[in-house]
């Protein structure tokens, strides 16, 4: 295995767009930060937004993780411009000329994947830990590791993402096309669901029942938004007469959606792989 990720590393190493994106991805992660020093006047009244306890243990835990997963369309190119290049290079032919099996070319891309997930995800532990311990209210042991499955969640959904688009720069072959591809597909859900919703089964959940099991639907509901958690926001619609029933909980089934749909993606690949003539 490290064989193999050390043939991934090293053609990153040489990629300068490759190692722009990362450093960027990782950049924009650390200003998070710069949300604690926003200061709103509204009238004669001041308030930061690092005081309305958006950085309070365990509550931090699920803001963090939902900020960071937006950003990881940096990854995703770098992962679709990895395997578009394997093609415009040849590099996939000399890889398998000397030596590489295709089930080992696709472990090696699975594998990369894994460690931009798992590298991220500490990341981000490190942020969470860093802004917590400077802001929040509650650094007892018991509550900065309470809520701490959303890392687990971000670790599950980056992967399934990332294995989403590796699928799709096999099937694709051009970057530009599989992130055009990866955008379709995300309006094609949205529409699917909306025909469900308001056409077919109006006034029931069966709509969001079906839903669930599709790639960035399960995917995106492994972390729900946290902004309607705040208690600002819920006392401004408590006065309103509005009323959130949002489930914020992390479910093992919702887990394993995502990582059945993993599986999938990777066995896609090797299959493609397999049937096409390189």
């Amino acid at each position: 295995m490290l064989r193999l990720l050390e043939i991934e590393f090293n053609k990153l190493r040489y990629s300068r767009s490759a190692k722009i994106l990362i450093i960027s991805y990782f950049v924009l992660i650390t200003f998070i930060a710069l949300i604690a020093s926003i200061e709103f006047n509204i009238g004669n009244i001041e308030f930061r937004v690092a005081d309305q306890g958006i950085f309070n243990f365990p509550y931090i835990w699920h803001f963090n993780t939902y900020i960071a997963a937006f950003l990881k369309l940096f990854l995703a190119i770098v992962i679709v411009s990895m395997m578009s290049n394997e093609y415009s290079n040849r590099t996939i032919k000399q890889n398998l000329i000397d030596g590489l099996s295709k089930k080992e070319f696709i472990l090696s891309k699975f594998l990369t994947v894994l460690v931009f997930a798992g590298i991220s995800s500490f990341f981000v532990f490190i942020v969470t830990i860093l802004l917590g311990y400077s802001f929040s209210d509650f650094t007892e042991i018991s509550i900065v590791f309470t809520d701490l499955e959303y890392l687990l969640a971000y670790f599950i959904k980056l992967t399934g993402f990332f294995a989403f688009c590796m699928f799709l720069g096999i099937l694709v072959k051009r970057s530009a096309f599989a992130l055009g591809f990866l955008i379709v597909w995300y309006i094609l859900e949205g529409i699917f669901y909306a025909l469900l919703k308001f056409k077919f089964f109006k006034g029931t959940e069966i709509a969001d029942n079906i839903l669930q099991f599709f790639p960035l639907a399960s995917m995106g509901n492994l972390i729900r938004e946290p902004f309607s958690r705040l208690k600002a926001v819920q006392t401004a619609a408590n006065q309103m007469g509005a009323d959130f029933n949002i489930d914020y909980n992390i479910h093992w089934y919702q887990l394993l959606i995502v990582i059945v749909w993993i599986l999938i993606f990777v066995y896609l690949s090797l299959w493609l792989l397999r049937k096409r003539d390189l």
